[in-house]
């Protein structure tokens, strides 16, 4: 009897250890640079949020004009071509050129380039690995990467430093690069949720 009792207890002792391991390890993979997201969080009215396509008119902007970048030179720059016309991609950014400058653009759906740059941060929603580069979202297809649309209720938890802020039927938003986010919590920690495409019209 005593040897059944400590063959029960042994298995039970094994079962939280392995339980207690494998909570540690997905601690630990958080720090790094991935981050994985596999449910929607519950703290949000859905009913006021929005959940597809949104036209940019119906978004007011705290600032109604957008500030343009531009510089003289893009040095250490890559073409990238994309239906006949020649985009500029160097140090994370994408550049159009106009009378002689190199105008700081969002890239579009579709762009590619070859390498993702260090700082880039992988995460994975619906069984699918996405690169986020300072709030662009690209997919590894064949050889490169390539500029998506993030599904809606991926989760980042920082935004990029030139994000814009926005109002939707009175409520606070986020757009980066036609990108709409609301602020949620994700297990007591701020987090960003993708909520919307916003359509540029």
């Amino acid at each position: 009897m005593r040897t059944l009792i400590k063959t029960h207890l042994l298995a039970i002792l094994f079962l939280i250890a392995i339980t207690i391991q494998v909570e540690a390890q997905s601690r630990r993979s958080t720090k790094g640079k991935v981050v994985m997201v596999k449910t929607k969080t519950t703290t949000l009215n859905r009913r006021s949020t929005p959940r597809t396509r949104i036209s940019s008119k119906k978004l007011v902007y705290k600032r109604p004009v957008r500030k343009v970048a531009s510089v003289r030179n893009v040095p250490n720059r890559t073409i990238v071509k994309y239906r006949g016309q020649n985009y500029y991609y160097s140090n994370n950014k994408y550049y159009i050129q106009s009378r002689g400058r190199y105008i700081a653009i969002s890239p579009q759906v579709g762009f590619r380039i070859n390498r993702l740059p260090l700082n880039s941060i992988k995460l994975i929603f619906n069984n699918r690995n996405y690169y986020n580069v300072e709030g662009i979202f690209y997919i590894q297809r064949n050889n490169g990467y390539e500029v998506v649309e993030p599904e809606i209720g991926t989760i980042i938890y920082e935004l990029p430093s030139n994000y814009e802020k926005v109002t939707l039927n009175g409520k606070k938003y986020y757009e980066y690069a036609n990108v709409l986010y609301e602020k949620v919590q994700v297990n007591g920690t701020r987090a960003y949720e993708v909520v919307g495409i916003v359509d540029m019209e």
